[in-house]
């Protein structure tokens, strides 16, 4: 009889993974290391001095704030009008069949097999045609072509392991379509769309290739960013900055991956 017992990882693998793990993160942590520095200028190792001082500048800048408002009502709209299409597609591709089926399903996750440039300027160039002036819903509307499809995969996966037999006992037990959905389907699918609004929201609150072509003249907080770059004495607002982004960003994502976790089980009650 074949042992279960997981063997231990050899040497070698355990250094190519320190590794791989070093690669994709040190660069990260430089920036929270340049967040404190007291060298305004350029980028030294180790930084010559520590201080708090760019966190009292960077709170006193109402650029950052207002880049900051921008993102966020961008990044929670958009999400929300994802978590809407993005269920509504995933149920009618997993529960109902119809001509065409699997080229909608195609279609929905397109926008994010595209190069963000392409996304851009097919919606620039729409707005265009339309004489739709930049604004706000302008950058709502990039940010949910891609959002769509995050709830869309998170939904669609979840609708498919859903059992048709749970919601035919629903219905006949006597409860509408309504209650079915109440009590039988959104408790099966809940932590998917709340994994995919979380991941939607992440992915939406640092997009700056889309943000590009539909803001104008518009800044969200990643678009500020880039623009801060260039100034040589702004480089330490800028990575006080950035530690706000990685830590909005990560947050949502490490949420989504929690809620994800152990969800195979069927749920719900009937009544």
């Amino acid at each position: 009889m074949r042992s279960s017992r997981i063997e231990k990882a050899p040497l070698g693998l355990k250094l190519a993974a320190v590794a791989g793990l070093a690669f994709m993160h040190l660069p990260i942590l430089l920036i929270f290391a340049y967040a404190f520095t007291t060298e305004e200028r350029s980028y030294q190792w180790p930084p010559p001095g520590l201080t708090l001082r760019w966190f009292e500048v960077t709170w006193n800048r109402p650029d950052v704030w207002a880049a900051l408002e921008l993102s966020l009502v961008t990044a929670a709209t958009a999400t929300a009008i994802a978590i809407v299409l993005g269920t509504l597609t995933a149920a009618a591709v997993s529960r109902t069949r119809f001509f065409g089926r699997e080229t909608i399903s195609l279609l929905v996750i397109l926008p994010i097999a595209l190069p963000g440039v392409i996304t851009g300027i097919a919606l620039r160039a729409a707005f265009s045609v339309g004489d739709i002036p930049f604004s706000l819903w302008t950058i709502i509307v990039g940010h949910a072509t891609f959002c769509v499809v995050v709830v869309y995969n998170n939904a669609v996966a979840r609708f498919r392991r859903l059992s048709g037999s749970l919601v035919e006992a629903s219905m006949d037990l006597g409860a509408n379509q309504f209650q079915t959905f109440r009590y039988i389907v959104l408790p099966n699918i809940a932590t998917a769309l709340l994994a995919g609004g979380m991941l939607a929201f992440a992915l939406s609150f640092d997009e700056v290739i889309v943000t590009i072509f539909t803001a104008g003249q518009q800044q969200t907080l990643p678009i500020w960013m880039l623009e801060e770059l260039v100034r040589p004495r702004q480089r330490p607002v800028t990575n006080v900055v950035a530690m706000v982004v990685v830590l909005v960003t990560l947050l949502p994502i490490l949420g989504a991956y929690y809620l994800t976790r152990g969800t195979d089980q069927p749920r719900g009650r009937l009544k």
